[in-house]
């Protein structure tokens, strides 16, 4: 009859750790994915010049392209003969190409970490590994939504200057959104799992502490 409390409690403690790897495994490996795409979306942002766009003209990050036959004055007084060339050295360009560097390499680190949690067989070390990928990627995700809020409002005060009267959001400054979406989606699988990684821990801890007890 002394027996039965005690198997009763490992076998309740096997239920959770059985239920436990059932329910937030998944999320992790779904968010250690949505990582991997932002890195090739932030890949993507980073390389094109498609941020924004005029007839003949495009403007991103690292560089500015005129086209064949685009009609004079160029953008911003600009002479330039059809190419590529290396962008305006303007401040809100600078921070916003610094900020998109930071992100992707935030991000990296954060999906490393949460791969390293998946590999993990201490529970310990998964939940800080899943905890610091978490504050990661939370900063990732702020200075991607600064970049992508600061380079189109910075861009308006100076449209009066353009020599283009329409101007138009290029598919690369839609990739940074679909960036930061991904991101969104990576923390929140984080962040909804954070509290039960955490009572799985103390549980795995305290059954720990207690079989330590019952030995000594």
């Amino acid at each position: 009859m002394r027996m039965q409390p005690s198997f009763i409690s490992i076998e309740c403690h096997l239920k959770t750790e059985g239920d436990h790897h059932g329910t937030s495994f998944r999320p992790q490996v779904i968010a250690f994915i949505c990582g991997l795409i932002v890195m090739l979306l932030m890949v993507l942002c980073l390389a094109s010049s498609n941020w924004l766009t005029a007839e003949k003209f495009r403007q991103g990050l690292w560089e500015q392209c005129v086209e064949e036959d685009a009609p004079l004055p160029l953008p911003f007084d600009l002479e330039a003969s059809p190419g590529c060339y290396k962008v305006r050295p303007v401040g809100y360009i600078r921070a916003a190409a610094a900020l998109c560097v930071s992100t992707l390499l935030l991000d990296i680190a954060a999906t490393v970490m949460t791969g390293c949690g998946l590999c993990s067989k201490d529970p310990s070390t998964k939940y800080t590994l899943y905890r610091y990928a978490l504050y990661v990627m939370l900063v990732s995700l702020l200075f991607i939504l600064i970049s992508l809020v600061i380079y189109p409002a910075c861009f308006a005060s100076e449209i009066n200057q353009s020599n283009r009267q329409v101007w138009e959001f290029g598919w690369a400054y839609g990739v940074g959104w679909g960036a930061a979406i991904f991101l969104s989606g990576a923390i929140l699988l984080l962040l909804c799992d954070k509290e039960t990684e955490e009572i799985y821990y103390k549980e795995r801890t305290i059954l720990h502490d207690s079989n330590g007890a019952r030995r000594a």
